[in-house]
Formats: C-alpha cells, structure tokens, sequence
C-alpha cells in the first residue's frame, strides 16, 4: 500500500525535472518531465510510509541517517527539484488530517515561556562557536546579508546590511538602543563605533553572551555597549531606538501581542524601531516538523498578515515596510559553500550525522528562498507618523 501511495505522490507532485526512485522493495517509481532524471534510492523499509506521512521530516531524517542515497550525493540539485515542485500547488488528500493537526498544535509547540524560550534557544545558538566560525563572517552576523550587487563579498554584504538598518533607524550620537537578539554582539559593537550609540544587547544563548561581552571588552567599548543574559520581557528603561535582526522568528505566534507591547512600551515617544525576520509570503501556516525537531524548536516564520496585526493591536504605527526577496538565498549559499568547504572540521567537532543535518538544512532553506515562500520583513515603527522622513531618500544619501 505504501509504495502505491508513495507512487501516486510523487507523481503528483513533479511537474518540473524529473526523478527516478528505487524503493527497498526493489520497485522503481519514475516522475517528471521526461528530462535527465535524478537517481535516488531508498534504503530503510519504514521511510516510505515516513516520507508519505511527513515528507520533510521523513526525507530530512532519511538523509541525515544515510538511508536515502543520492545520485553522487547532489544535495542541491535534490533539494532544488523537491522544493520547487512542492510549491506548485500540488496537494495530497490523504495527508490533509495531518496538516490541520499541526495547524490545531501550532500554539502549544509554540509557547514559550521564559525558561522553554531559553531552552529552544540554547539547542541551536549554543552550540559550539567554533561551528559557526566555520561559515559565517568575521563578524558573525547569522541573518541576511544585503547583497547591493551579485558578486559582493559575504563580508561586505553583511557591512551592507548592517547600514541599512542603521539608516533606517536614524541614529544620532549618544542615542540609547536596545538591541533585542543581540546574537554575538556585531550589530551592538557597529552601532556604538560608528554611530556613537549606547547600545543594550540581550541575548538568551550563553555562549552568543559570553563572546558578546568579550567583543566589547577587546573593542574597548565597554562604557557604550551593554551584552546581557535576558530575556527582553524583562528589560527595563526607555530607549530612542530598538532594532532586532534574526530574532522574531524565535518569538512564536502566541507571543507577538507580548513582543510588539514590549516594543510599545520601551520606546521612547519619538522612538524608532526597526524588526527584521523572516516571513513567508501568503497566509499563516506551520513550522517544518524536521526542523522543529532538529533546527529551531519552537520557531515560526510569520505571515505579513500575523505581524501587522499584532502590530496594529498595540497602537504602532507601521513607517515603513520591505520585503528581501532572493537576498537571503545568496546568503545561504554563501554558507553552504563555507561550511562544506570546512566540513572535515566539523567533523571534528560533532560526527557525520550532524554534518549532513548541517548541510540539508542550509540547503533546504536556500531552496525555500529560491523557490518556496519565504522572504525577509523589515518593519520600521513608531509611535508618531512623523518619526521618520515622508520619502525614503534619506537612505540612499548622494
């Protein structure tokens, strides 16, 4: 029965490329488009009705555990194929129970109370900071880069991407900024050196705040840059401006009137607050079940919809919204390619299994960028409608 299923998905599912699967019963399925297929094949007798049942997290786990074998292990051009032809609004009958319990689960997978929050944060961003090291830039931003043109450095992309948002927060010298996210303290230590801002950083990742505040130290920035351990329900003061890049999408669909309330709250009335995350384009939906096993527990991409009106419900005044559409799949590739070519090291560090979890996840996230729904969100709000000039001129300065 499972092989006839797992036949009749596939079938339906490609429509672009083509894709010939060997089964463990020894049965071939053929789907596509008659063109040059893909070869795969299925080792363990449990994954087709794993990936029938849950496609992302039985192909994710599939790969990671080596039972399903690509043709000279072409991770991307897989990934590539797959996820293109899932978003060609394709869907399979059978599984629609599944999806809407997910959907009825949503809520609960994604409260996050201040200790859960701190776990979910810990199981990614406190993992060896030599990993990371690995594939990110010198200055370890982990979100998109802003790529002005194709062939820029990673480096300068993300120098690109942090004055970006510096113009859009319309910083002035002395000003106070929280920084909620504050990852490993590059956008902090950017916006005190070259904009003269007192910066407050939190962060729930032990490892992310202690290299923070060994950043500041060596930069000797101590007397303008704060690196906290906590949670921003629990900052105090009032700040001119607040910025929080990659870290929103951690927060959870429960927790967003709380998130933006906060953000409310800890603005100064002519305050400017800039939020730049992932999104997805279209309506709300679910986290990917492999990744919230493996990646990022409790996270969720936002529909534009879910932000906007948790935005509207605590009286913010939305200045100005855009939308990074392929510049996040740039920045992954560039990653990828990092992290394969330092993967012997990685090795080191974990083992096989993690190193082809690593790489299908950054992958498959460069693919939904490509091809899926996802997009990047940069919010810019205030309280007042005149916080910030009525044209967008001012960032781009003659």
């Amino acid at each position: 029965m499972w092989d006839s299923l797992f036949e009749t998905f596939l079938k339906r599912m490609m429509r672009q490329g083509a894709i010939v699967v060997t089964l463990p019963s020894g049965r071939e399925v053929v789907a596509g488009d008659g063109s040059p297929p893909l070869r795969v094949t299925l080792t363990d007798p449990t994954l087709v009705q794993r990936i029938v049942m849950t496609p992302d997290l039985g192909v994710g786990e599939g790969y990671m555990d080596g039972t399903l074998q690509i043709e000279n292990d072409d991770l991307r051009r897989f990934l590539s194929l797959v996820i293109a032809n899932s978003w060609n609004g394709s869907r399979s009958a059978w599984r629609n129970p599944l999806r809407h319990a997910r959907r009825a689960l949503r809520r609960i997978q994604q409260y996050a109370p201040a200790p859960k929050a701190q776990a979910n944060v810990a199981h990614h961003y406190d993992l060896s900071g030599e990993l990371y090291d690995l594939f990110l830039d010198a200055d370890k931003q982990y979100s998109c880069a802003y790529f002005r043109t194709p062939d820029v450095s990673l480096e300068q992309a993300q120098a690109d991407k942090k004055a970006h948002i510096a113009a859009k927060l319309l910083l002035e010298p002395g000003m106070r900024v929280l920084d909620i996210g504050c990852g490993w303290g590059g956008m902090a230590l950017t916006l005190a050196r070259d904009f003269g801002a007192q910066v407050v950083g939190v962060t729930l990742s032990r490892e992310q705040h202690a290299i923070g505040r060994q950043r500041v130290e060596e930069a000797g920035l101590s007397e303008q840059v704060s690196i906290r351990l906590q949670d921003y329900r629990e900052v105090r003061g009032s700040f001119d401006r607040i910025v929080s890049v990659g870290m929103f999408e951690h927060v959870g669909a429960p927790q967003y009137e709380t998130y933006f309330r906060t953000v409310h709250d800890l603005l100064a009335p002519d305050g400017v607050a800039l939020i730049h995350t992932i999104g997805r384009l279209g309506p709300p939906g679910i986290t990917s079940p492999w990744v919230n096993k493996y990646i990022f527990p409790g996270g969720y991409v936002p529909a534009l919809s879910e932000m906007s009106a948790a935005i509207e419900h605590q009286n913010l005044t939305i200045t100005d919204v855009e939308v990074w559409r392929m510049h996040y799949a740039e920045t992954l590739r560039h990653w990828e390619e990092r992290f394969t070519a330092n993967i012997d090291r990685a090795r080191e560090l974990y083992d096989d299994r993690f190193c082809r979890m690593w790489r299908f996840y950054l992958i498959a996230s460069e693919m939904t960028f490509r091809h899926g729904p996802q997009v990047v969100f940069q919010a810019q709000l205030a309280h007042s409608k005149t916080a910030v000039p009525i044209t967008r001129d001012y960032l781009y300065p003659q």
